[in-house]
């Protein structure tokens, strides 16, 4: 339910930057990744390009490879069925399908999770792009869904101070940037805030040594 909310926002936002229900619906269910497409969208809204609204959605979706890794075990068959297993490897369904202890819960359990959220995420992005006249999207605060999946995709992973570091470093080039280089640049190269979290876990190693 709070994922199918969470479509709703996108479809809204999908119109608000000038994209039509097939693009909005084809976004939903051909990269079927929330924070891929709210950069993207995001980036399209403020002006940038579609290879910039394209590198800020790949960086975003970057983590499916760890999470394909994670559950390569579990999720093993003919290809046609790993192929329809990846479209479904979210972070709801790998999430799910860790915390179960047998491979059989877990198949059931990333099944589950990534049907459920595939129907309610695209059910959502109709539903908004069809109510945007009738939300106001400042008012609601549906403006803030961006920085706030970016937020909400960042807070768990910032126990280690290299995540911190990592995350520090980005968020300055981020701001630095943001006012003087084109919509999407600022968020490619905060990208490169990872070079202080290696350096930090650097240290970090040299120091347990």
């Amino acid at each position: 339910m709070a994922v199918g909310a969470f479509g709703l926002s996108f479809g809204v936002l999908a119109a608000e930057a000038g994209l039509g229900l097939p693009e909005a619906a084809a976004l939903s269910s051909l990269v079927f990744a929330g924070s891929t497409q709210l950069a993207a969208v995001g980036v399209i809204a403020e002006g940038g390009t579609a290879a910039a609204a394209v590198l800020s959605g790949l960086l975003l979706a970057a983590r499916s490879v760890a999470f394909g890794v994670a559950l390569a075990p579990v999720l093993r068959g003919p290809l046609r069925t790993r192929l329809l297993a990846s479209h479904l490897l979210i972070d709801e369904s790998a999430a799910l399908a860790a915390a179960q202890r047998g491979r059989r819960e877990a198949r059931r359990a990333f099944a589950a999770a990534g049907v459920a959220v595939f129907l309610l995420w695209n059910a959502g992005t109709v539903l908004g792009w069809l109510l945007t006249d009738a939300i106001d999207v400042a008012t609601v605060g549906l403006d803030a869904a961006i920085p706030a999946a970016f937020v909400a995709l960042l807070a768990p992973r910032l126990e280690r101070p290299a995540a911190r570091a990592a995350a520090l470093a980005g968020a300055a080039i981020a701001l630095a940037l943001t006012p003087i280089t084109a919509a999407g640049v600022p968020i490619l190269l905060a990208s490169l805030g990872a070079l202080a979290g290696l350096a930090a876990e650097r240290r970090a190693r040299r120091a347990a040594r």
